[in-house]
């Protein structure tokens, strides 16, 4: 089959397999040529994409996070929020089709609201004009269209697209859960993706390598769920940042290909720029079972491809110390012996084994009772999960009891769903108590109306999502979401308390006894009978391409063309007004908040309304959203005030803290203040897609040289950043604060840009390059 009918595919087809592992094949063996190092999987797949105009000895040069590289990859995926900027993006380049296979996923604008029916129908008639944009776009430019309803974004991924030894880019943080299956799939900013649709190589730092060892055998209620929040305890949030992770030793190959997914899902959770485990039987059967045994024929025939050398795991082994030789940092974790964690609150570092999840709801008052309990989403919905969670639902059926809180299941995909249907999981979830949620994101992305909690009311659910920000769920700071597997979860919902333990704790039965539930018994990896067939959610791109008009009301209130933002000017920043200095955790759900603004993002204008409405105000006290308007003394939200500052014709700056731009990889969060007049972010440290998208969209992106400095930066300031003009790769810039009592202050800032990154500054921003190529 041609590469040209491979993207109008439902799957990826073996012709595209083929030729990537020819380039892999052909890559590796020139960089043997100047280095005859081992090498891991992460490494091998990396030189096998890297762009024809690489110099392999200066690629051998490079350190882990010093040095960009350009690579080539396999295809992109977009969801339909996202994925209208990118389009619209795409769309700038006037190609008459992709260059890259690429598929749109309509799984984010479908809120939760009472079950899975109506909220698809209802969303299909609040979305249509979206849903239309997308579909048009795609079927004009060879896009494959997964329907309303067809399922999450990377579990479709998953099933159909993702294979081993292959990279993938998505616009979505959690794009790395193909990792699962082999590939290294990386979360980035829309116009990345556009750049590559155009048929542009894509750029990224070279990443460092973590490498966690895994010895032994998953038992009893430890679960693939249990793997990444030990990890995630140990790295932190920012842990992982710009590095791969890479998952291997003998306890690898006993983790299901799904699982394993779940641990390459949430390594966004730690900052990683992707996570990937080594090709195996698991793999295997997991391809053989969703229709793709050619492509297992294909890998099984190029296995030294697909895995990280041999001699890598041997030496480790037989000395941990032998680990620097390839890793710079090294986890061990010994399967036998890992306990079932619970994350929690408002961050997914913040970890525990379930057997001290009592003792931490006491010393830090935590509420015990639990409002609802949720299980599903893109990180544990596949069927080894849902079976878990059906077996603990099946013990309290026998013991005639029913869940104590509501719950709430979302399958991740339709033909996760029906299988499920058809083989009784979701049935004996049903019979406990639960509501079957539509095949979408819903309440893990903060799409989930829920009418029964005041505005302010402190409550806690329980979730086996990746994700729990403060107002990440349901919009409300005050909901404290703790993160664990879906058995775990199911456990906690029959108790109705966050500090039962499974483990040890019991139940009671309807007849008054006590009884202590079993842990969940082995589950099947895939299901025996196969899994359901599903029809009529993917709509392939249009034979006839000319024929097809992208449908855009000019009137809309939900889709805006997007007009270039202006290039610089070519002076330095004089005097400007400090918008704010955001104090902790600022991740993009803050600087561009999802929920209700979900329906607003093809529309820069409306959605730019949100500017940092969940961002805390060092100036004032920790105010979230507000701060003093230096134009009339007002305090006035973040959006208004960019809003007039633009209107008089002054750009601003946002002063960040530690890791600033964590989580989502939406890249409004940069286009946002952007379009409203932000010239610069000073931070203590940036999130990596962050980052990048900042510089796409030509705002200068800077890092204090001494975190203390933060502190010197007063609310009614005006900064200058001088010197622009000799702006060099990796320079040291001024910047002097003139603070209110006439005195002054200069400190330095660094920055992370090259050469072609400068271009993009220069020009105003990456787009406006690719609009003149």
């Amino acid at each position: 089959m041609s590469e040209q009918n491979s993207l109008k595919g439902k799957i990826t087809k073996t012709d595209l397999v083929s030729k990537v592992y020819e380039k892999l094949q052909k890559n590796i063996l020139k960089f043997k040529q100047v280095s005859d190092k081992p090498l891991t999987l992460g490494e091998k797949i990396l030189i096998g994409h890297l762009d024809e105009s690489t110099d392999f000895m200066t690629f051998n040069g490079l350190t882990p996070g010093n040095g960009y590289i350009l690579l080539n990859p396999d295809r992109v995926a977009l969801q339909d929020v996202t994925g209208q900027t990118t389009i619209l993006q795409f769309m700038q380049a006037d190609i008459k089709q992709v260059l890259a296979p690429t598929t749109v996923h309509c799984d984010h604008l479908i809120q939760a609201r009472v079950g899975s029916e109506s909220d698809t129908k209802a969303a299909i008639y609040e979305n249509n004009e979206v849903y239309q944009f997308l579909e048009s776009a795609c079927r004009k430019y060879g896009i494959g269209f997964w329907k309303p309803g067809a399922g999450i974004i990377h579990q479709v991924v998953l099933e159909n697209y993702a294979f081993p030894g292959g990279l993938m880019i998505g616009t979505d943080s959690h794009t790395p859960n193909a990792g699962g299956l082999g590939m290294l799939a990386i979360g980035v900013g829309g116009l990345d993706a556009a750049e590559v649709m155009a048929g542009l190589p894509w750029e990224v730092l070279y990443p460092k390598r973590i490498g966690v060892y895994l010895t032994g055998k998953l038992n009893g209620w430890a679960s693939a769920k249990d793997i990444i929040l030990y990890v995630a305890s140990k790295l932190t949030v920012s842990g992982g940042t710009n590095a791969i992770i890479e998952y291997f030793g003998p306890g690898a190959r006993n983790v299901s290909c799904t699982g394993k997914a779940t641990i390459t899902n949430m390594g966004a959770e730690i900052g990683a720029t992707c996570s990937v485990f080594s090709y195996d039987a698991k793999m295997e059967s997991y391809l053989i079972s969703t229709g793709r045994k050619d492509l297992a024929d294909i890998a099984n025939k190029h296995k030294d491809l697909l895995t990280q050398d041999p001699l890598i795991e041997k030496e480790i082994s037989e000395n941990r110390q032998n680990a620097t030789k390839y890793f710079d940092e090294l986890i061990e974790i010994n399967l036998d012996e890992l306990e079932p964690y619970i994350v929690g609150p408002h961050t997914p570092d913040l970890a525990r084994p379930i057997s001290k999840m009592a003792e931490d709801i006491l010393k830090n008052n935590y509420l015990d009772t639990i409002s609802v309990s949720l299980i599903g989403s893109c990180t544990n919905s596949s069927y080894e999960d849902m079976s878990r969670a059906a077996d603990i639902a099946k013990q309290a059926i026998e013991k005639g009891i029913r869940t104590r809180t509501p719950l709430q299941v979302t399958p991740g995909s339709e033909m996760i769903r029906e299988t499920i249907e058809r083989d009784g999981q979701i049935q004996l979830l049903r019979d406990i108590g639960a509501n079957v949620l539509a095949n979408a994101c819903g309440p893990c992305i903060g799409q989930w109306s829920r009418p029964e909690i005041k505005k302010g009311e402190p409550n806690t659910i329980v979730t086996s999502y990746n994700r729990n920000f403060p107002g990440r769920n349901d919009g409300m700071r005050e909901t404290m979401n703790f993160i664990g597997s879906p058995e775990l979860v199911i456990a906690l919902a029959l108790s109705g308390r966050l500090s039962f333990n499974p483990l040890k704790d019991e139940l009671v039965a309807s007849d008054g006894t006590k009884f202590k539930l079993n842990p969940p018994k082995v589950a099947p990896e895939v299901p025996k009978d196969g899994f359901k067939d599903t029809v009529d959610i993917y709509v392939p791109p249009a034979i006839d391409p000319e024929s097809v008009a992208v449908v855009i009301d000019k009137n809309s209130q939900r889709l805006q063309a997007l007009e270039p933002f202006l290039k610089w000017a070519g002076n330095d920043f004089i005097q400007l007004p400090v918008l704010t200095k955001v104090k902790g955790k600022c991740t993009t759900d803050h600087i561009s908040p999802a929920g209700p603004w979900l329906m607003y993002r093809g529309h820069l204008d409306r959605l730019s309304d949100n500017l940092l409405l969940g961002a805390v105000n060092a100036f004032r006290d920790g105010e979230v959203g507000k701060g003093t308007n230096l134009l009339n003394n007002n305090i006035e939200t973040f959006s208004h005030i960019a809003r007039e500052y633009k209107q008089n014709g002054l750009k601003w700056i946002i002063i960040g803290d530690k890791n600033y731009g964590e989580g989502s990889s939406r890249e409004h969060a940069a286009m946002s203040p952007r379009y409203l007049g932000c010239a610069t972010v000073i931070a203590k440290s940036f999130a990596r897609i962050h980052e990048t998208n900042l510089k796409k969209q030509g705002i200068l992106a800077l890092t204090f040289v001494e975190s203390s400095d933060y502190e010197k930066i007063r609310e009614d300031d005006r900064i200058s950043i001088i010197n622009l003009q000799d702006l060099r790769p990796k320079g040291v810039l001024t910047a002097i604060l003139y603070h209110s009592d006439g005195t002054e202050e200069q400190i330095p800032l660094i920055h992370s840009y090259n050469d072609a990154q400068l271009k993009w500054f220069r020009a105003g921003s990456a787009l406006n390059i690719l609009r003149a190529n």
